[in-house]
């Protein structure tokens, strides 16, 4: 496996996102757990979560619950840093709300440490900014917690170039992370990839695979990912991960997975090598 860098830790150069494994829709617990046990089987490393990555107003944590189950049973388990968030909330009828008071924000982290069961979250990110709270409050939260060493690294998620900056000056400097979402289908986020690559912080693409269906439900705007696919003997999905990879030794992307057969194949991603043609086309498109 592939290694990049997050902060002063050497991770897969792909990640495992949970979020399809506790949200609507998840699948039962043995096949998640299959399927983290299967990530862990490939050499990854990385694992992103939330505390809001659940379905049910009861069940706050449950990613976080079921990835601690998992690393406890899996040999590779003490190897892999986790990644959760904190800010967002969700009320159990679908929706996604927000709270990023530095008393949410601490409280949150808090019970996050107590689900993992860990005496320091190896990566903590704010999830994403609240219109209702200033975001220097809330990412000064985030920075306290790393001073008392309740947490080791510090990120941001959904966050723009002025944020990002912002962020990074508030925490001294130590900022190691932006997770934005960017995808074939959503690339609004190639400024903030591109500071990140300025400024030497990881940027972790979320749902990268967007635009692009396991199913084969390839539209016609994305045929060029099909087309290499093919000439390569491998899934779009592959090349959609190994393009990202192409675009900068920062990006490490965290594709969301329920099932083993995907995540291997995301992971499998690292060693497919497209040309800077190819590259360029998939740029265009």
């Amino acid at each position: 496996m592939q290694t990049r860098r997050i902060g002063d830790v050497e991770v897969s150069a792909i990640g495992l996102g949970g979020m399809p494994m506790s949200i609507e829709g998840r699948p039962d617990e043995a096949r998640s757990l299959a399927t983290i046990h299967a990530a862990l089987d490939t050499g990854l490393t990385l694992i992103d979560t939330a505390d809001a990555y659940h379905r049910d107003a009861d069940e706050v944590g449950h990613n976080e619950t079921l990835i601690a189950k998992a690393l406890a049973t899996h040999e590779r388990g003490p190897d892999v840093l986790v990644a959760t968030k904190g800010g967002h909330l969700r009320p159990g009828d679908g929706s996604w709300t927000l709270d990023g008071s530095p008393a949410h924000i601490r409280e949150a982290c808090e019970a996050s440490l107590r689900r993992l069961g860990v005496e320091a979250i190896g990566l903590y990110q704010f999830h994403r900014p609240d219109p209702k709270v200033p975001y220097a409050e809330s990412v000064g939260a985030v920075r306290d917690l790393l001073d008392e060493g309740k947490i080791r690294m510090v990120g941001i998620s959904n966050a723009d170039p002025d944020q990002i900056r912002q962020a990074n000056e508030i925490l001294g400097g130590r900022l190691v992370s932006v997770q934005n979402q960017f995808s074939p289908a959503f690339r609004s986020s190639e400024p903030e990839l591109r500071l990140c690559d300025e400024l030497g912080i990881a940027f972790l693409p979320w749902s990268p695979l967007g635009g692009i269906s396991r199913a084969g439900g390839l539209g016609s705007a994305y045929a060029p990912f099909a087309r290499i696919a093919s000439a390569h003997g491998v899934s779009p999905q592959r090349v959609c991960l190994a393009w990202m990879l192409a675009k900068s030794p920062v990006v490490v992307p965290i594709p969301g997975s329920s099932r083993p057969e995907t995540i291997r194949d995301s992971a499998a991603a690292v060693d497919l090598v497209l040309s800077a043609e190819e590259s360029a086309e998939l740029d265009a498109v």
